[in-house]
């Protein structure tokens, strides 16, 4: 598996600002699976990328204070300090309230908000009741609690998970969150389109962070040819096309 991400770092990555990883792929084999996953992060930071983990953490603050020493923290051991996974940023879920939240915002790592997710079924929780949808209830928690963390570039530390297959609903969302980096799943394989993102990039031309991987880690099986060089092409396209938005 590490070999398998590195080499789509090797191809991808002068086209990317991130590598997101998807901890449960990493997490279900086990300990080779973490140790990939350190090795993977290793890559992708000598490659010059911010490591998004994308675990959507949530739990009470004692917990998610142990998630925060693992994502981007340290732990006191014995014989000194042990580092956890060191990520730049990681993903939250929010249901548990702001006490759940506040040990992974005070890390000082960026913290993605689930506030729209970008699967089929996230309607039936998320855009209910339709007068007061709670994704509108999650926009206004990021945007509280993200006003104590902004930088000189106006944004802030914590950001939302605001899924690229629902586009309608961005332009309301970044309303209700003017300072938010907006991390968008859901381009390419499950559907979204970067011409659609306009309002995520409204504030700042970093206030948009796309993400996709299908669509370029097997880019070849629709293009043909040589894997790595199909992979290369169709970040380049994407970050073209963003650059565009």
């Amino acid at each position: 598996m590490a070999s398998h991400c590195r080499a789509a770092i090797d191809a991808a990555g002068a086209a990317c600002v991130a590598v997101k990883l998807q901890l449960a792929c990493f997490e279900r084999l086990g300990g080779p699976g973490w140790d990939a996953l350190e090795r993977v992060a290793k890559a992708a930071r000598e490659a010059g990328l911010l490591v998004i983990a994308d675990g959507k953490r949530g739990d009470v603050p004692l917990t998610a204070r142990a998630y925060a020493q693992a994502l981007a923290g340290e732990t006191a051991g014995p014989f000194g300090p042990i580092p956890g996974l060191g990520a730049d940023a990681f993903t939250a879920n929010p249901l548990l309230g702001r006490d759940a939240l506040e040990p992974l915002v005070e890390t000082g790592a960026g913290c993605f908000v689930l506030v729209r997710t970008s699967n089929p079924g996230a309607a039936e929780v998320q855009d209910e009741p339709a007068d007061g949808p709670l994704h509108e209830r999650l926009a206004r928690l990021v945007d509280e609690i993200g006003s104590e963390h902004v930088g000189e570039s106006g944004l802030s530390s914590v950001g939302a998970v605001t899924g690229a297959t629902r586009p309608e609903l961005l332009g309301r969302l970044r309303e209700l969150m003017p300072r938010a980096i907006f991390l968008l799943p859901g381009v390419g394989a499950q559907g979204g389109k970067v011409r659609d993102l306009g309002p995520a990039f409204a504030p700042h031309p970093a206030a948009g962070l796309i993400a996709a991987s299908r669509s370029i880690v097997e880019a070849y099986a629709e293009r043909g040819g040589d894997p790595p060089a199909a992979a290369a092409a169709a970040a380049e396209e994407l970050r073209d096309a963003a650059w565009r938005v």
